[in-house]
């Protein structure tokens, strides 16, 4: 499986449409919880699900809470790089 950052921005905004929380803007810099996105615990949940389920693997299992979306990037690229 190819995984790319399009692939997985997509994923991220597909999944924050269906809970109502889709920003105008999906940018690196933008913060997932409070004065960002404004994810909640089960949110975020369903997010590594979301996220296991189309790519394998996904950051929150590695021990780290990702904080923006650009850190869940960050993540696939070493993933990338690491193939």
């Amino acid at each position: 499986m190819t995984i790319s950052q399009p692939a997985v921005e997509q994923a991220i905004q597909e999944f924050l449409v269906r809970v109502n929380k889709a920003p105008e803007t999906l940018t690196p810099d933008l913060p997932l919880y409070a004065e960002g996105i404004g994810l909640d615990s089960l949110e975020t949940a369903e997010l590594s699900a979301v996220l296991e389920d189309a790519f394998g693997t996904d950051p929150y299992s590695s021990g780290d809470m990702p904080q923006t979306v650009g850190e869940i990037l960050a993540f696939y690229d070493s993933v990338v790089a690491e193939a």
